[in-house]
């Protein structure tokens, strides 16, 4: 009989939820703190404690998979809409399907000692390093894929971005000429006027007296290379102006030439 170390059963699950759900704000372009995403890692290994109870039959194993994967996402992203919600859940059960199928695919063929499968859940003792590099895998594929199903769309924007008490709405261009990203969180960096940053935060720009929350990040362009003000703002809105729908993206805010408008890579708007 498989000995299951209750410890060792959250922690490999709090491990791969965290990752999972990085691997999904990826695929989705969604935005996800950190605090958030380890809170909703964290709540989620909870419903692996499901593999020490008697067996609950197909049906119900899988409702109380959907019932975490439904809360886990809805924690990690927050309620931005019931679309959003399900696209989202979506893309987090085909990561878990990835991950789980490729393990189940193991267990079912090689029956290793290691690998203990009860109500759809995996107690998996095995060395940090395998799980590292098993998820890391995943990971730049899930990168890969998205890399190559981004397209850059033929409609026109805007770009609501929310700092505290103040919003701003600005006509957005999608530019895949805009690959800046942020070097710290790995975001896409939407580039903004001066203006902008005077509405935003009351004041002229002046990169040698920021307020708090913003940091130099250096950008390189045609005309050359510097360095440009960015901030992660509460909320960045890209709303169609064709359709109307509105996605919220995982994006920093950059001040610098752009014509007046937002400028933002196309990526952002994909899933």
């Amino acid at each position: 009989m498989q000995t299951i170390y209750v410890d060792v059963l959250i922690v490999l699950n709090i491990y791969v939820n965290f990752f999972l759900l990085r691997i999904t704000a990826g695929f989705t372009h969604s935005p996800l703190r950190t605090g958030r995403c380890i809170a909703a890692s964290v709540i989620g290994s909870l419903f692996s404690l499901t593999i020490l109870l008697p067996s609950l039959g197909t049906v119900l194993s899988i409702l109380i998979k959907l019932l975490a994967a439904v809360s886990i996402v809805a924690l990690a992203f927050g309620f931005k809409g019931r679309k959003r919600l399900m696209i989202n859940t979506a893309a987090f059960f085909a990561a878990n399907f990835v991950l789980a199928g490729t393990v189940y695919s193991v267990y079912t063929i090689l029956a290793p000692k290691f690998i203990h499968c009860n109500n759809a859940c995996f107690y998996i003792d095995f060395s940090l390093l395998i799980l590292i590099v098993t998820t890391a895998v995943l990971y730049l594929a899930v990168r890969l894929i998205r890399i190559l199903a981004d397209r850059s769309p033929d409609d026109s924007y805007n770009v609501l971005i929310r700092a505290g008490k103040r919003v701003i709405s600005l006509k957005g261009l999608a530019d895949t000429g805009n690959s800046l990203v942020d070097y710290f969180t790995g975001s896409p960096v939407i580039i903004c006027s001066s203006e902008s940053f005077s509405e935003l935060t009351g004041s002229e720009l002046d990169i040698s007296l920021l307020p708090k929350g913003f940091r130099l990040l250096p950008c390189s362009a045609v005309s050359g290379s510097g360095l440009i003000p960015v901030f992660r703002p509460d909320e960045v809105l890209i709303r169609s102006c064709t359709s109307g729908d509105r996605k919220p993206v995982d994006a920093v805010i950059g001040f610098g030439e752009c014509g007046g408008k937002a400028v933002f890579n196309p990526k952002l708007l994909k899933i």
